[in-house]
């Protein structure tokens, strides 16, 4: 069994690249079981064929986390196959850089829709079922993006906000049940999500100019985080966003 006690514990991970996968392959590693869902079968295709995973007891399943109605399908699925739901991890997002005059409604709606409103559907779902059950945890994936008022990133960060607030909400609601909600807010960090715009000429030097630790973070760096959170090491942790940044919201 792994220190944080995560041994035969039945985890539920949206999300299969990038923050995702980090999170549900330490999740294997501490002894977990597990379902990951993912709009992309390539994805978890990808995922399942991963070394580190091969030999472990994983489900995948896809699903789109846009509607609604196929978040509660799936949640309640992945619990029918696990035989419980202990932890969730939201880490599915995206982001559309323009300025907000150059930003259609559509644009809007649909990090909208993936980033805040999946993240309801979703918690939602599982906490029917973990205040049912007598206790869970939940991990979302925030960013340093809702605390700092970054050019071109209006979507993004409305939503990133609007989730820190929905994460308390559902804390404080569901901490007498025993279900603890939290997010973890990660600095610029290398992800499929960030991969163009850091390949752009100069940008990831600029960027990492703005990190005190002096370089970008990894989708590794925040595994421990996101895992400590979603552990029974953190009972009494409940409403809390982490931010895992190098420090880049110290300046």
């Amino acid at each position: 069994m792994g220190w944080l006690g995560l041994n035969d514990e039945c985890a539920l991970v949206f999300g299969a690249g990038g923050l995702g996968a980090a999170c549900a392959r330490g999740l294997i590693a501490d002894g977990a079981r597990l379902v990951v869902v993912d709009v992309d079968e390539a994805r978890l295709k990808g995922f399942r064929e991963d070394p580190r995973v091969a030999e472990a007891e994983v489900h995948t399943l896809v699903a789109d986390a846009t509607s609604p109605a196929s978040c509660n399908e799936v949640v309640t699925s992945a619990a029918g196959l696990l035989g419980g739901l202990d932890v969730l991890i939201h880490a599915v997002g995206t982001n559309d850089r323009r300025p907000v005059l150059e930003t259609p409604d559509e644009v809007w709606d649909r990090i909208l829709t993936l980033n805040l409103s999946s993240a309801f559907w979703i918690g939602r779902a599982a906490g029917r079922i973990m205040n049912d059950n007598g206790g869970g945890r939940m991990v979302f994936f925030s960013s340093v993006s809702s605390k700092l008022a970054h050019r071109d990133h209006a979507p993004y960060a409305a939503t990133k906000g609007g989730l820190d607030q929905l994460v308390k909400v559902m804390a404080r609601e569901w901490a007498g049940n025993g279900v603890t909600v939290n997010a973890v807010a990660p600095g610029y960090t290398e992800t499929e999500l960030t991969r163009a715009y850091l390949d752009k000429p100069g940008m990831r030097e600029e960027m990492t100019g703005l990190v005190p630790a002096g370089r970008l973070g990894t989708p590794e760096d925040v595994v421990g985080a996101a895992l400590f959170l979603a552990s029974q090491r953190a009972s009494f942790v409940t409403g809390q966003v982490l931010y895992v940044d190098g420090g880049r919201t110290l300046v």
